[in-house]
């Protein structure tokens, strides 16, 4: 089992989640995530010493993320979520693990964008929000999603978390 660092920080004024259970939410995504030998043998951590993990969330609005979007990815448009994986995507000579903890970065998400998806999915913002914390801690891991292969490979580990959890995704 991984020790964690998990902080959330909510700006967006709308809807107030309880912070507490999703960061033993987002624990525990980390948790299933590196019981599967594919994604613990293959993810950023692989070759590491380290006896924690950390990483931040940012819930904000689609205005503070197509800021950011525009300012450090030069993309034009609101999204649900953004994902600096600082140890991720650091080169080999870049990373470093401080006192045995490593920060594997920030996980920005829009939560107006959450209700909307939640909405038009007819589903619980709470759900949709779980779910976009465990793509969050799939990029910060390593994995992205340039390819079809890729993709599902990263949305059906998404979905076992979550039904791990006991949300059936599939059934959403």
């Amino acid at each position: 089992m991984i020790n964690s660092n998990i902080y959330i920080e909510n700006i967006f004024n709308d809807w107030k989640p309880d912070c507490d259970k999703l960061t033993k939410a987002a624990g525990e995504i980390l948790n299933f995530y590196m019981s599967i030998p594919e994604i613990a043998q293959d993810c950023c951590l692989q070759g590491y010493e380290y006896d924690k993990v950390s990483f931040d969330f940012l819930f904000c609005d689609g205005k503070k993320t197509h800021e950011i979007n525009k300012e450090y990815r030069r993309k034009d448009y609101p999204a649900d979520i953004i994902t600096f994986a600082v140890f991720a995507d650091s080169d080999d000579d870049e990373k470093f693990v401080l006192e045995l903890e490593i920060n594997l970065g920030e996980i920005i998400i829009a939560l107006d964008k959450v209700i909307e998806e939640a909405a038009k999915k007819e589903i619980s913002k709470e759900s949709e929000l779980i779910f976009l914390i465990s793509h969050g801690i799939m990029h910060l891991l390593g994995f992205d999603h340039q390819s079809e292969e890729e993709f599902e490979f990263v949305v059906n580990y998404q979905k076992q978390a979550l039904k791990s959890m006991g949300i059936d995704y599939d059934k959403i």
